[in-house]
C-alpha cells in the first residue's frame, strides 16, 4: 500500500482486536460478483471495484429487529442478548493487558445499538491513519448484491487527525428475523480521499454547457471519436474502450 510518489503508505492500519481479518486490497471483480462480461469490458464498473480496500467484521454474528429493540448472538453464545453497547468476546481485559496503566477500562465497544430504533454501529476491529491531507471514505462495499436486510450509510473519517475504531454505521430494514454477517465477507469499503477534493470550494467549481449548439469542433470531434467511429466497422471487438484504458495504465 504504498503511493506511487512515495516510500510513505497513504494508509496504516493497526490491527487491535487479536486475529480480527486484515483489510484486503479490493479487486476488479468485485470479490467474484461482477459478471465476466462485466469484468472484462466494463471498465468504468472494474475500476470503481478495484478502487480502495475491503474491510470485515473481526468474526460471524447476528443481529434481530423488532422495530424497537435490537439483539445480538455470535458462534459459540447459548442465547440472543439484548444490544446496548457490547465488547468483542474477551476483548476488554485483553485491552487492559496492553494498554497503559491510565487507559485500563478504555477498550472500545464491538457493537452498539443507537438510541434511533434500527441503527447499530460495528468495529471493524481495526484503527487506520492516512497521510496528512488524507481521509477514508467509508461506503457499502461496490458492486456487490446489496442487503434487503440492512443498509450501510457512508462517511468521511479524517483519520489523520481521527485516531479511533475504525466503524460503521448501519440500519437495520427487516425486523423479527435474524440478519448474519459472515466473517468472510467484507462488511464495508473503504476509499481514500484528499480533504481538498470536498473543503473548500472545490466543488463548487464547474460548467454546465447548456445545449449542443454551443459544442465546439473539439466536443464534436471528441463525440465522433468514442461514439461514432466504432460503430462505422464491419467488425467491432467487444471492450475496446477497455483494452485502451489497460495499455494507458501500463504504459504508466
Amino acid at each position: 500500500m504504498t503511493s506511487t510518489d512515495t516510500d510513505e503508505g497513504i494508509v496504516t492500519f493497526y490491527r487491535m482486536i487479536p486475529d480480527c481479518p486484515s483489510p484486503q486490497r479490493a479487486d476488479r471483480s468485485a470479490g467474484g460478483m461482477l459478471p465476466t462480461r462485466a469484468f472484462r469490458y466494463c471498465d468504468p464498473v472494474a475500476t470503481a471495484s478495484a478502487f480502495g480496500w475491503y474491510v470485515f467484521p473481526p468474526f460471524a454474528f447476528s443481529l434481530q429487529f423488532d422495530g424497537t429493540n435490537v439483539k445480538w448472538t455470535f458462534k459459540g453464545a447459548d442465547q440472543w442478548y439484548s444490544l446496548g453497547a457490547a465488547q468483542f468476546p474477551d476483548f476488554e481485559s485483553y485491552f487492559d493487558e496492553h494498554a497503559p496503566g491510565d487507559l485500563e477500562g478504555c477498550s472500545p465497544p464491538f457493537i452498539t445499538a443507537f438510541p434511533e430504533p434500527g441503527f447499530v454501529q460495528v468495529w471493524s476491529g481495526l484503527i487506520a491513519r492516512t497521510r496528512p491531507g488524507w481521509s477514508l471514505l467509508i461506503r457499502p462495499v461496490p458492486n456487490f448484491p446489496r442487503s434487503l436486510q440492512y443498509e450501510l450509510f457512508e462517511g468521511i473519517v479524517e483519520t489523520d487527525s481521527w485516531f479511533g475504531p475504525l466503524f460503521t454505521n448501519l440500519r437495520l430494514k427487516k425486523t423479527d428475523v435474524p440478519i448474519d454477517f459472515q466473517a468472510g465477507m467484507p462488511l464495508f469499503h473503504i476509499q481514500p480521499i484528499q480533504r481538498t477534493l470536498y473543503e473548500g470550494r472545490a466543488l463548487d467549481d464547474f460548467d454546465v454547457v447548456a445545449g449542443m449548439g454551443d459544442w465546439s469542433d473539439a466536443e464534436w470531434a471528441s463525440y465522433r471519436e468514442t461514439v461514432v467511429a466504432p460503430n462505422l466497422v464491419d467488425y467491432k471487438p467487444p471492450g475496446q474502450h477497455a483494452v485502451k484504458l489497460r495499455k494507458r495504465r501500463r504504459s504508466r
